[in-house]
């Protein structure tokens, strides 16, 4: 009777797999991260940022009576922030809209030391930072963007 060499497990080849697994659990769940930050960011420029602006509610409509911008800006701005919120679920324009959303956001910061003495100037900040990491974590969608725009041209040349 022969004995038969049976190979046993060593640590690399039984952590080899459970490494590639943790790993793209890990890359699942910042993908899911990211794009629940981008959902709520979107919500909050639609609803908490945009709506009050374009129904001309007091909350927003007395601050820009204030600075002397009145409806026009006050139109203006909620048209910008609601065109980035929609953006934000458009693969293609995902960098654009959160990038545009972060200038945005420094025009209120600036407004808000200007004009408020600063009293609310750290809330553009902190939106600032998770549209700045969006704006990066899907630059590869640029690429795409500007592929589309390119094609777009070539059409409505005679």
């Amino acid at each position: 009777m022969s004995e038969t060499a049976v190979p046993t497990a060593t640590a690399a080849t039984v952590s080899a797999p459970s490494a590639t697994s943790a790993a793209s659990t890990r890359g699942r769940g910042a993908r899911i991260a990211l794009r629940t930050v981008q959902v709520l960011l979107a919500l909050f420029f639609a609803v908490a940022s945009a709506a009050p602006k374009l129904v001309a509610h007091s909350s927003a409509a007395d601050p820009f009576a204030e600075m002397g911008w009145g409806n026009v800006g006050m139109y203006a701005i909620g048209v910008l922030e609601l065109a980035g919120a929609i953006a934000l679920f458009v693969p293609a324009l995902q960098s654009v809209a959160a990038t545009a959303l972060s200038a945005l956001m420094v025009g209120a910061f600036v407004v808000q030391l200007t004009y408020f003495d600063g009293e609310n100037a750290a809330t553009p900040i902190v939106l600032m930072v998770p549209l700045l990491v969006i704006a990066w974590a899907r630059r590869g969608h640029n690429e795409e963007l500007f592929r589309l725009a390119r094609r777009g041209r070539g059409r409505g040349r005679v």
